[in-house]
């Protein structure tokens, strides 16, 4: 099958991955961080707001692959501190429906450019 990268063209990659790969009816996110796009800045100084920040990134690439997030079957978050993990709920839920996707949470010792969260995820583009 066909890798098909997928790229919004909102956030300057520095690091050599891809956004997001579609294969088939899959489509695998790479990890997101709190990056604005707006401002390409790192979201620091709210940890609920950088959650969404991650949440709306993954959004945006499943978007540009004819998705989205109520059709993620998989999310994996890693966290720098396992204690926020409440919070990192109280925002989750207000971005995924009723049935909610798998998930996995990992607490993580270090995360690029030292950031709070960092969100992946799997989804189904729908036929």
């Amino acid at each position: 099958m066909e890798k098909i990268p997928v790229y919004t063209g909102a956030i300057q990659l520095t690091a050599p991955y891809t956004p997001g790969i579609r294969v088939g009816n899959l489509v695998f996110v790479s990890g997101q961080i709190p990056l604005d796009p707006s401002t390409q800045q790192i979201v620091r100084d709210d940890f609920e707001r950088a959650v969404r920040q991650c949440i709306e990134n993954v959004q945006r690439v499943l978007s540009h692959a004819g998705t989205g997030l109520e059709h993620c079957v998989k999310v994996t978050v890693f966290l720098k501190d396992m204690n926020n993990f409440e919070r990192l709920n109280k925002v989750y839920v207000e971005y995924f429906g009723l049935v909610k996707p798998a998930r996995t949470c990992i607490q993580a010792a270090g995360l690029p450019l030292d950031v709070d969260v960092e969100i992946e995820a799997i989804a189904v583009v729908p036929d």
